[in-house]
């Protein structure tokens, strides 16, 4: 039987790390050490640092295809396996074969080669993993057709992972090591910037250590292996629900925080009979503050909460556990060492913790005596021990000669067993007690005396009191276990209302709608509000298909207040179910109202930020606008002057001073008009197609500088209004001019990605810090990159307003190689 080959999966975070060229040279070392190594297909990209690696490896002729009028090259499959090499380099393993081929994907072709005994080496990017695929479309806005089940990755005996720095990866990508220089601008500004590769290798990085982790309990499983391995620093913190739980949890994160990169989880035992003393309201505290320090929270089920805490601790490999002190009485610990002693004592090789507090043996005593009945039975049966003892003791009285002493026994023993029914445990111990004094003065010879001759009188009446007392003692505890189960339903409600996860997050209303739709399995939940009795109702919110517009649109309504409904559309709920429906719209109300106050806050904000701009305004305009008005005041004044005779040139001159002086006012009257028509919402936009190859030689020539263009011919037109779209490339242009050395002009590229257009204005000056990307589009500021004789600081701010409502956006990202890139962002028309 042929032994199946293995596998090695060179994984990478995007286009250009390098995977190709590891794996080749892995290829070439297998070679010098003997091993019968062919290249079964690699794609260099042209790339001359990768073909050179190929020299002196044999290389499989691949199979030419043809498809659609147009000819490729695939893997020969065939010419591979009657090579039969031991090792076959197959780079691309998400490729997709052309059609006509023995398989659909490569990675089917690989399988092949693994089934005849052949060991591959291999390529794939993270974002072509399936499981991937609609997280790296989100973040990057390119849709990956070509993927690949990650079942076939995980399987592979080796997986590495070929890293390299997003800023490393840009520098080799700016020096023309990945693609042609065509196509470097394009792909810096969309594909390859900073955010987009940081976010990939952490994928890459995410899901490779979930591979390490995978292979690590795997192996302890296959060598039964249960003690604790301290590969990474997991600390656990037990929690019952009591108040002490927010110092254990600050407690266990201080722990967790003195190890890099340490995981801490909190646990909670629930009991099996689901009857625990857990306070909700504090659990649910401490689990929104073990999320916010980091944490996961967890429950497990255990009747003993001692051997749960352990299992759970070695199941997740954790090396430190952290308990609170009992907050048990002495005489308690005295008869059970408790759950923090025994965990300790089975702890193995986990370090456990005990925190002392506050609240340790506070609550003990309170605890203990709660009982399981109200006030009313409990005085129903100490009434019916009162008058149930001598009514019966004067009826075995009467038929003294007809009864015997066990008769006489069980009677009041019956008596006691309904006192326990009625009243519970306090009622019967009185009921038995009274019993056992009088059946011992009346019944048991000598009567009229509290002396017992006979042994077996004696034990028959103890074993009286003993079964009275055991019955009343479950009596007792089965009424207390009713109320609790009747309390643990309660909670139950109040945990699934306050859910924490729904209150984290920029909009807790539609996290708390999108819950009531997942835990009811509803078509759609949507929040109605109206202003009045008859008026309209109108949508707050809504999750699922199409809103409903009146609470009769769906199956169920639920009244929060006088003008705010919640409508349920997919089935009709049970009245159980209705009942956590109202909890949920409750808090749905609350979150609606929390919504409005931040809208009024946000609108409060922005009269605030209206307010500023004004008097920065004001400080701007007393400089900026009067130098321009002084220059041509003093050119026009001069030229009127009777007292002196210019010449044709020197009017000229000054014609041209006045000129310059005046469209210099213009253009500054222009920005603030337009930045003011932009804070009150009313700069008048007509939108139409516009093409760039004829925008941006315009903006140019309007600065009458040198600009490097490069503009493909089949880019779409954008959707714009002309004349505000050439005054952002005019404002950017001119900024990129003022910082630019004179030996390198500002370059100017568009490319078109994902239904939008991208222009790209570059300098190679001397940057802009990180932290200042944000405060360069702020009104009436330089950041020291200008003079105070060169304008009012608002062509950014201007250009970025003019973008955001032509639905563009314009960002700043560094150059490769220093400088910055100004990337505008419009619509495709």
């Amino acid at each position: 039987m042929t032994t199946r080959g293995t596998l090695r999966v060179y994984l990478g975070a995007a286009p250009g790390v390098g995977k190709t060229y590891k794996m080749l040279e892995e290829g070439r070392r297998r070679l010098e050490r003997g091993t019968d190594v062919v290249v079964g297909f690699v794609e260099t990209h042209d790339r001359p640092f990768t073909e050179v690696l190929l020299d002196g490896l044999e290389v499989v002729p691949r199979k030419r295809m043809t498809y659609r009028a147009a000819a490729f090259t695939e893997l020969d499959l065939d010419a591979v396996l009657a090579r039969r090499p031991e090792v076959a380099l197959v780079d691309e393993l998400a490729h997709t074969n052309v059609p006509g081929g023995a398989h659909a994907k490569r990675w089917q072709d690989i399988q092949r080669l693994l089934e005849a005994g052949i060991d591959v080496l291999t390529t794939v990017n993270i974002q072509h993993l399936e499981s991937l695929n609609d997280v790296v479309e989100s973040i990057t806005g390119v849709p990956q057709r070509e993927t690949v089940p990650d079942a076939v990755v995980r399987r592979a005996e080796q997986i590495e992972l070929v890293d390299m720095t997003p800023e490393a990866l840009r520098r080799r990508m700016a020096h023309g090591n990945v693609y042609k220089p065509e196509k470097i601008d394009a792909a810096l500004g969309n594909y390859f910037r900073v955010g987009n590769l940081t976010a990939l290798r952490e994928l890459a990085l995410l899901w490779l250590a979930d591979k390490v982790d995978e292979q690590l309990e795997r192996y302890r499983a296959e060598h039964g292996i249960a003690k604790t391995w301290e590969t990474r620093e997991r600390v656990v913190v037990a929690l019952t629900g009591g108040p002490e739980g927010d110092t254990l949890v600050r407690r266990a994160a201080r722990v967790a925080a003195r190890t890099k990169g340490a995981d801490l989880l909190a646990v909670h035992v629930v009991r099996g009979d689901g009857l625990a003393g857990a306070d909700p309201a504090n659990l649910t505290r401490q689990r929104l503050l073990v999320e916010s320090l980091g944490g996961t929270y967890h429950q497990v089920l255990g009747a003993d909460v001692p051997r749960a805490l352990l299992d759970f601790a070695r199941g997740v490999n954790a090396t430190q556990l952290v308990l609170g002190a009992s907050r048990r009485g002495r005489l308690a610990q005295m008869l059970s060492p408790g759950v923090g002693v025994t965990t300790t004592a089975g702890s193995g090789a986990i370090d456990v913790h005990l925190v002392t507090h506050e609240e340790a043996r506070r609550f003990a005593w309170r605890t203990r005596r709660a009982g399981g009945l109200d006030r009313g039975r409990r005085l129903a049966g100490f009434a019916l021990s009162l008058a149930g003892l001598p009514l019966l003791t004067i009826a075995l009285d009467a038929l003294r000669g007809g009864a015997s002493l066990p008769t006489d026994i069980l009677a009041y023993l019956v008596l006691a067993v309904a006192a326990a029914l009625v009243g519970g445990l306090l009622p019967a111990l009185l009921c038995a007690v009274g019993g056992f004094l009088l059946l011992n003065w009346y019944f048991t010879p000598p009567l009229n005396r509290f002396t017992i001759h006979e042994r077996e009188n004696l034990f028959a009446l103890v074993a009286f009191v003993f079964v009275a007392v055991a019955v009343a003692t479950v009596v007792d505890g089965a009424a207390r276990r009713a109320r609790d189960a009747a309390r643990a339903s309660a909670e139950a409600q109040t945990l699934a209302t306050l859910a924490g996860s729904v209150m984290h997050g920029d909009n807790p209303l539609g996290a708390l709608l999108e819950r009531v739709r997942e835990s009811f399995g509803l078509d759609c939940v949507t929040l109605l509000e109206r202003d009045g009795e008859h008026a309209p109702w109108r949508v707050a919110a809504s999750v699922g298909g199409t809103p409903c517009t009146s609470p009769g649109d769906g199956e169920t309504e639920v009244s929060i207040e006088e003008h705010v409904s919640l409508v349920l559309r997919g089935h009709p709920l049970p009245a159980a179910d209705r009942r956590l429906v109202e909890a949920f719209a409750a808090h749905a109300a609350i979150a609606l109202r929390q919504q409005r106050l931040g809208e009024q806050a946000a609108a409060a904000g922005t009269l605030a930020e209206v307010d500023r701009l004004r008097t920065a305004l004001l400080s701007a305009v007393s400089h900026d606008l009067r130098t321009p008005l002084a220059s041509a005041k003093a050119a026009v004044g001069s030229l009127r002057s009777p007292d002196v005779h210019f010449s044709d040139e020197d009017q000229a001159e000054l014609l041209e001073t006045a000129e310059e002086s005046l469209d210099k006012l213009t253009r500054l009257v222009e920005n603030l008009l337009d930045m003011s028509r932009l804070q009150a919402g009313a700069l008048a936009l007509t939108l139409e197609p516009v093409d760039l190859a004829d925008a941006l030689p315009r903006a140019a020539d309007d600065l009458d500088a040198v600009v490097t263009i490069s503009v493909p011919e089949d880019l779409p037109p954008v959707s714009a209004d002309p004349a505000l779209l050439e005054r952002i490339l005019v404002n950017l242009l001119a900024n990129a001019l003022r910082h630019s050395p004179p030996h390198r002009p500002p370059a100017v590229g568009a490319s078109a990605h994902a239904g939008r257009v991208e222009i790209r204005v570059v300098d190679h000056g001397p940057g802009l810090p990180a932290e200042d990307h944000d405060r360069v589009f702020q009104p009436f500021q330089r950041l020291g990159d200008r003079d105070n004789t060169t304008g009012v600081g608002l062509g950014l701010a201007l250009s970025r307003g003019l973008a955001e409502a032509m639905n563009g956006t314009l960002t700043p990202e560094p150059t490769p190689g220093g400088g910055l890139t100004m990337t505008l962002t419009l619509p495709r028309a």
